[in-house]
Protein backbone atom coordinates (compact mmCIF):
# COMPACT_ATOMS: atom_id res chain seq x y z
CA UNK A 1 0.00 0.00 0.00
CA UNK A 2 1.02 3.44 -0.44
CA UNK A 3 1.07 6.39 1.83
CA UNK A 4 -1.38 7.36 4.37
CA UNK A 5 -4.50 8.18 2.63
CA UNK A 6 -8.19 8.06 2.78
CA UNK A 7 -11.09 8.26 0.98
CA UNK A 8 -15.13 8.44 1.13
CA UNK A 9 -17.64 5.73 -0.59
CA UNK A 10 -21.36 5.81 -0.91
CA UNK A 11 -22.93 2.13 1.33
CA UNK A 12 -26.44 1.35 1.53
CA UNK A 13 -26.13 2.98 4.86
CA UNK A 14 -24.70 6.01 3.83
CA UNK A 15 -20.87 7.91 3.14
CA UNK A 16 -18.38 5.81 4.42
CA UNK A 17 -14.63 6.40 5.05
CA UNK A 18 -11.74 4.06 4.83
CA UNK A 19 -7.58 4.80 5.84
CA UNK A 20 -4.66 3.21 4.95
CA UNK A 21 -1.20 3.23 5.22
CA UNK A 22 1.74 1.34 4.37
CA UNK A 23 1.01 -1.69 7.07
CA UNK A 24 -2.92 -1.77 6.07
CA UNK A 25 -6.26 -0.30 6.79
CA UNK A 26 -5.78 1.99 10.22
CA UNK A 27 -9.17 3.10 10.19
CA UNK A 28 -12.77 2.72 9.05
CA UNK A 29 -15.54 5.40 9.65
CA UNK A 30 -19.46 3.91 9.73
CA UNK A 31 -22.02 6.26 8.36
CA UNK A 32 -22.14 9.79 8.67
CA UNK A 33 -24.98 11.98 7.05
CA UNK A 34 -22.36 15.16 6.78
CA UNK A 35 -20.10 14.02 4.77
CA UNK A 36 -17.63 17.16 5.64
CA UNK A 37 -17.90 16.23 8.96
CA UNK A 38 -16.79 12.89 8.10
CA UNK A 39 -13.72 13.87 6.25
CA UNK A 40 -12.51 15.96 9.40
CA UNK A 41 -13.52 13.22 11.74
CA UNK A 42 -11.54 10.81 9.45
CA UNK A 43 -8.42 13.62 9.45
CA UNK A 44 -8.37 13.96 13.09
CA UNK A 45 -8.37 10.00 13.55
CA UNK A 46 -5.94 9.56 11.26
CA UNK A 47 -3.58 12.42 11.59
CA UNK A 48 -1.36 13.40 8.36
CA UNK A 49 -4.37 11.18 5.82
CA UNK A 50 -4.83 12.73 2.75
CA UNK A 51 -7.98 12.59 0.29
CA UNK A 52 -6.92 10.26 -2.50
CA UNK A 53 -7.70 7.27 -4.68
CA UNK A 54 -7.14 3.85 -2.87
CA UNK A 55 -4.66 1.49 -4.12
CA UNK A 56 -6.37 -1.99 -5.18
CA UNK A 57 -6.56 -4.04 -1.93
CA UNK A 58 -8.50 -0.44 -0.53
CA UNK A 59 -11.02 -0.51 -3.73
CA UNK A 60 -11.61 -4.13 -2.96
CA UNK A 61 -12.03 -3.41 0.75
CA UNK A 62 -14.64 -1.23 -0.07
CA UNK A 63 -16.29 -3.03 -2.83
CA UNK A 64 -16.85 -5.69 0.10
CA UNK A 65 -17.81 -3.89 2.71
CA UNK A 66 -20.31 -1.82 0.05
CA UNK A 67 -21.95 -4.93 -0.83
CA UNK A 68 -21.97 -6.90 2.51
CA UNK A 69 -24.08 -3.43 3.64
CA UNK A 70 -26.56 -4.36 0.93
CA UNK A 71 -27.00 -7.93 2.53
CA UNK A 72 -24.67 -10.18 -0.01
CA UNK A 73 -22.56 -12.13 2.69
CA UNK A 74 -19.37 -10.51 2.34
CA UNK A 75 -15.82 -12.31 4.74
CA UNK A 76 -13.91 -9.04 5.49
CA UNK A 77 -11.36 -11.62 7.31
CA UNK A 78 -9.04 -11.20 4.14
CA UNK A 79 -8.66 -7.32 4.51
CA UNK A 80 -5.28 -6.13 5.95
CA UNK A 81 -5.39 -4.41 9.06
CA UNK A 82 -2.70 -2.29 10.56
CA UNK A 83 -3.20 -3.20 14.24
CA UNK A 84 0.39 -1.25 15.34
CA UNK A 85 -1.77 1.26 17.68
CA UNK A 86 -3.91 -1.16 19.09
CA UNK A 87 -3.55 -2.84 22.88
CA UNK A 88 -2.82 -6.19 22.72
CA UNK A 89 -5.76 -7.13 24.63
CA UNK A 90 -8.12 -5.56 21.59
CA UNK A 91 -6.29 -7.38 19.38
CA UNK A 92 -7.23 -10.65 21.07
CA UNK A 93 -10.69 -9.40 21.38
CA UNK A 94 -10.95 -8.05 17.34
CA UNK A 95 -9.44 -11.40 16.26
CA UNK A 96 -12.21 -13.66 17.57
CA UNK A 97 -14.79 -11.02 16.47
CA UNK A 98 -13.76 -10.96 12.62
CA UNK A 99 -14.37 -15.14 13.50
CA UNK A 100 -17.90 -14.37 13.11
CA UNK A 101 -19.65 -14.86 9.83
CA UNK A 102 -22.66 -12.22 8.72
CA UNK A 103 -25.74 -13.11 9.75
CA UNK A 104 -24.47 -14.31 12.78
CA UNK A 105 -23.73 -13.77 16.50
CA UNK A 106 -21.85 -13.53 19.36
CA UNK A 107 -21.54 -12.56 23.29
CA UNK A 108 -19.06 -9.96 24.83
CA UNK A 109 -18.83 -13.44 27.69
CA UNK A 110 -18.40 -15.67 24.70
CA UNK A 111 -15.11 -13.90 23.49
CA UNK A 112 -14.19 -13.37 26.80
CA UNK A 113 -14.06 -16.74 26.87
CA UNK A 114 -12.52 -17.69 23.63
CA UNK A 115 -9.50 -15.25 24.60
CA UNK A 116 -9.19 -17.38 28.18
CA UNK A 117 -10.59 -15.16 30.15
CA UNK A 118 -14.47 -15.58 31.34
CA UNK A 119 -14.32 -12.33 33.47
CA UNK A 120 -13.64 -9.72 31.21
CA UNK A 121 -16.70 -9.60 29.02
CA UNK A 122 -17.31 -5.87 30.14
CA UNK A 123 -13.46 -5.09 28.96
CA UNK A 124 -14.59 -6.94 25.91
CA UNK A 125 -16.92 -4.28 25.35
CA UNK A 126 -15.04 -1.43 26.77
CA UNK A 127 -12.28 -3.04 23.64
CA UNK A 128 -15.04 -2.95 20.69
CA UNK A 129 -16.48 0.38 22.02
CA UNK A 130 -12.36 1.64 20.88
CA UNK A 131 -12.64 -0.18 17.63
CA UNK A 132 -10.80 1.44 14.95
CA UNK A 133 -12.39 -0.55 12.13
CA UNK A 134 -15.85 -1.11 12.63
CA UNK A 135 -17.49 -3.83 9.83
CA UNK A 136 -14.15 -4.99 8.99
CA UNK A 137 -13.55 -5.93 12.79
CA UNK A 138 -17.61 -6.77 12.86
CA UNK A 139 -18.44 -5.03 16.61
CA UNK A 140 -22.51 -5.30 15.42
CA UNK A 141 -22.37 -8.79 15.46
CA UNK A 142 -21.01 -8.80 19.24
CA UNK A 143 -24.48 -9.19 21.47
CA UNK A 144 -24.86 -8.53 25.36
CA UNK A 145 -25.33 -11.96 27.66
CA UNK A 146 -28.85 -13.49 26.82
CA UNK A 147 -28.86 -11.93 23.31
CA UNK A 148 -29.71 -8.63 24.51
CA UNK A 149 -28.71 -5.86 21.98
CA UNK A 150 -26.16 -4.01 24.34
CA UNK A 151 -24.39 -1.28 22.98
CA UNK A 152 -22.73 0.37 19.75
CA UNK A 153 -20.65 3.31 19.85
CA UNK A 154 -20.52 4.13 16.24
CA UNK A 155 -23.18 6.63 14.49
CA UNK A 156 -26.25 6.01 15.16
CA UNK A 157 -26.04 4.13 18.18
CA UNK A 158 -28.35 0.98 18.28
CA UNK A 159 -30.35 1.64 15.72
CA UNK A 160 -27.39 1.32 13.35
CA UNK A 161 -26.37 -1.75 15.06
CA UNK A 162 -30.11 -3.35 14.46
CA UNK A 163 -30.11 -2.14 11.22
CA UNK A 164 -26.57 -3.95 10.29
CA UNK A 165 -27.83 -6.89 11.94
CA UNK A 166 -31.30 -7.14 9.52
CA UNK A 167 -28.82 -6.49 6.54
CA UNK A 168 -26.69 -9.45 7.42
CA UNK A 169 -29.98 -11.67 8.01
CA UNK A 170 -30.38 -11.67 11.94
CA UNK A 171 -33.37 -12.96 12.93
CA UNK A 172 -35.63 -10.87 15.03
CA UNK A 173 -35.16 -12.42 18.19
CA UNK A 174 -31.67 -10.84 18.76
CA UNK A 175 -33.24 -7.89 17.04
CA UNK A 176 -35.55 -6.32 19.59
CA UNK A 177 -34.22 -8.37 22.91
Amino acid sequence: MDTTGYTVFDTALGTCAIAWGARGVVAVSLPHADERALRARTRRTVPGAVDRPPPAEVRRAIDAIAALLTGEPRDLSAIELDMARVPEFDRRVYAVARTVPPGETITYGEIAARIGDRGAAQAVGQALGRNPFPIVVPCHRVLAAGGRMGGFSARGGVPTKRRMLAIEGVGAPALFA
